[in-house]
């Protein structure tokens, strides 16, 4: 008899554990398979928050399809206690084991408000921006100028909010001047910046912010970037360029920065630089002119006047031989690495050819040829 109950002991267990074992292959599957969004939403973890109110919500918008897998695969993962406050958007049919990983990779918030503020070659400008989870994309809630007083009531009722995302946005070709005057008006700043920065020391880029963050942070965060991408352009620089230093070479990025706005031109724009400059030939840039009149501060606003070209300044490279001392703005990447890898031509002239590019020329004839016929355009234009 005992052994007939041992034996029906055993295939109950038998019974159980493969009952068991079955379970938790479900489980599993159920946590790594497909989930039931049928449409993409940003979830807001709130601060305080835990994984039993963040898989209760989840349940109620139709993200998963059971809490207590949810709390089960992130407990088993190690990780429930990663959980961060902030936006993040989950993406249609998102499994549960994606959206645990979503709420605990950092905590960065991945939609929600955002706030940017843009500095510009002519403008600075502060956008509030709300992500559409449907569309993945962002729309403007507000656009202002931070530096004129009037703080939209969009920009006001986001401010303070745990979840809002703070950027900067610097463009190609700004000036440090810029760049320091464009982050003194970005009130969600803390600190002053006691000098302005080494022109061209600064990279062009958008950085991530939090509120309260020091300004000079940020300027050593830029300065840093700026840093590493000329240090990896020089070490991959052509042979026998007519630069000898890498803070030569930033210069020169920066006059091909400045002069061109065509990415596809940049090489070219560096081949003509560099061209002239073993030729013993000035460079005869217009945009270094104007530095020297506005020393970065600003935009000129008009065109140069003749006694502006024909004055000899340090900057005026119609007057003076090889680079300017200084760079004249804060290149970009792309114009660092044309600088230090021009385009294989034998050009020595470029004007401006009506499209936004410019006519490169091999002699002093065939660039007459394109002046003349850029100067139509512009008679054109202004009798229109």
């Amino acid at each position: 008899m005992w052994r007939h109950v041992a034996s029906n002991a055993l295939s109950l267990l038998i019974v159980v554990c493969v009952a068991v074992g079955g379970l938790v292959a479900w489980g599993k599957n159920q946590y790594s398979a497909p989930g039931p969004l049928a449409a993409p939403i940003c979830l807001r973890v709130e601060s305080g928050s835990n994984m039993t109110r963040v898989s209760d919500k989840l349940e109620a918008e139709g993200a998963i399809s059971s809490p207590y897998i949810f709390r089960l695969g992130a407990d088993y993962t190690d990780r429930t206690q990663l959980l961060k406050a902030g936006s993040f958007l989950v993406p249609e049919k998102a499994s549960m084991a994606e959206i645990v990983d979503i709420v605990t990779r950092g905590g960065a918030s991945t939609c929600g408000t955002a706030v940017v503020l843009n500095i510009g070659v002519t403008s600075v400008v502060m956008r509030v921006r709300e992500l559409d989870p449907a569309t993945n994309r962002f729309d403007v809630k507000a656009e202002f100028d931070p530096a004129a007083g009037e703080v939209p009531a969009e920009y006001a009722e986001v401010r303070e909010k745990a979840d809002t995302r703070f950027s900067i946005s610097m463009a190609e070709g700004v000036t440090s001047w810029q760049v320091v005057e464009g982050l003194k008006a970005a009130d969600f700043l803390s600190g002053d910046i006691p000098a302005v920065p080494a022109e061209g020391s600064l990279a062009p880029d958008s950085y991530e912010v939090k509120p309260g963050e020091d300004r000079t942070v940020l300027i050593a965060q830029m300065e840093e970037a700026q840093a590493e991408r000329l240090a990896e352009a020089w070490r991959n620089r052509a042979a026998d360029l007519p630069v000898e230093t890498p803070e030569e070479a930033l210069i020169l990025a920066s006059l091909v920065e400045k002069e061109t706005g065509v990415p596809e031109e940049r090489r070219e724009v560096a081949a003509v630089f560099v061209n002239r400059l073993r030729e013993g030939m000035r460079l005869q840039t217009d945009p270094a002119v104007i530095y020297g009149v506005t020393k970065g501060q600003g935009v000129l606003g008009r065109g140069l006047r003749r006694s502006e070209l024909d004055r000899e300044t340090p900057y005026n490279t119609y007057r003076i031989d090889g680079l300017p001392p200084t760079p004249i703005a804060n290149p970009g990447v792309e114009s660092i690495q044309a600088a230090l890898n021009p385009a294989e031509s034998d050009y020595l002239y470029f004007v401006a050819d009506g499209s936004g590019g410019h006519a490169f020329a091999r002699t002093l004839a065939e660039h007459n040829e394109n002046v003349a016929r850029w100067r139509k355009i512009e008679a054109e234009r202004a009798n229109q």
